[in-house]
């Protein structure tokens, strides 16, 4: 029995992609999407890779969607499944692979803008020329958090090594960790503000609130200064989201540290820094 149970095939699957050299992304990846599969088996009862049938994918990937998956996502764990399936069948575990009828779900997304390592240097570059543009991008890049949390913060919002995010549209309150680079760059800024008595800490040249739009002019100069086309505020958002995922921090804590309600919108980005990271591996680079 042991040669067909589900979470003992799963480690040995992950051991044999470890021995192939993929990164430790691509190993957390694979084991995240079929963990989840294996839970929906066993909700089946079904822990014997023998039993798994057709109808149990295309199950796993209806309920996918049914659950608001983003159709990409479940593509890309169907993706997953097959290299499992394919590599026991290689190993002699099973005679037939069940996941090959299975059709990809049709989707049109647009992917989330992630900057490179070299467009969000240049774009930090630029704005150390002005220490409240550079407090502004840092803190975006470093924090994950919305345009709309970042022009309502308080000056007392600011917590030692957390930043503390007022609810805002449909995202919750929260402490946010605040790193040394973005707690300096507010520090910068702030002695650099000449004791203005607003509160808000992004203020105007004349003191008032920085509005959204505001922000959203100072950081769209920046983009053009340094060439960064395509890029709107919200995409630094999507930078930090992308490459925690890429240093291995897990969904849960992204989710939660970003404001996400359903761990589906944080997962969404698996799929950017998935081929992200095999494209790494075919030069590589890890």
């Amino acid at each position: 029995m042991d040669n067909y149970f589900l979470p003992l095939l799963l480690e040995k699957f992950i051991q044999h992609l470890k021995s192939q050299g993929k990164s430790q992304f691509t190993l957390i990846a694979y084991k995240k999407d079929l963990e989840q599969f294996i839970g929906f088996l066993t909700s089946r009862e079904k822990n014997d890779i023998r039993e798994v049938k057709r109808e149990d994918i295309d199950g796993f990937i209806n309920k996918l969607i049914s659950d608001n998956y983003t159709k990409k996502s479940a593509s890309r764990k169907l993706n997953s499944i097959r290299t499992f399936f394919r590599y026991l069948k290689n190993e002699g575990v099973i005679e037939q692979n069940p996941s090959l009828d299975i059709s990809h779900p049709k989707y049109t997304q647009t992917p989330p803008r992630i900057l490179s390592k070299l467009e969000y240097r240049a774009l930090r570059d630029v704005a150390k020329e002005d220490t409240r543009t550079y407090a502004l991008i840092e803190v975006l890049l470093q924090t994950g958090i919305k345009i709309g949390e970042l022009a309502g913060l308080r000056i007392d919002d600011i917590k030692d090594t957390n930043l503390h995010i007022k609810a805002y549209g449909k995202n919750k309150e929260r402490d946010v960790p605040l790193n040394k680079a973005a707690k300096k760059s507010l520090e910068d800024y702030l002695k650099a503000r000449n004791n203005v008595a607003e509160d808000h800490i992004f203020v105007t040249r004349t003191g008032r609130p920085l509005l959204i739009r505001n922000i959203r002019q100072i950081i769209d100069r920046c983009f053009n200064e340094v060439g960064i086309e395509n890029a709107t505020v919200n995409d630094l958002r999507n930078t930090f989201i992308a490459h925690q995922l890429m240093s291995g921090t897990s969904l849960e804590y992204i989710a939660k540290v970003v404001g996400h309600k359903r761990l589906s919108s944080t997962e969404r980005f698996l799929d950017l820094v998935k081929e992200e990271a095999e494209k790494k591996e075919k030069l590589g680079e890890l």
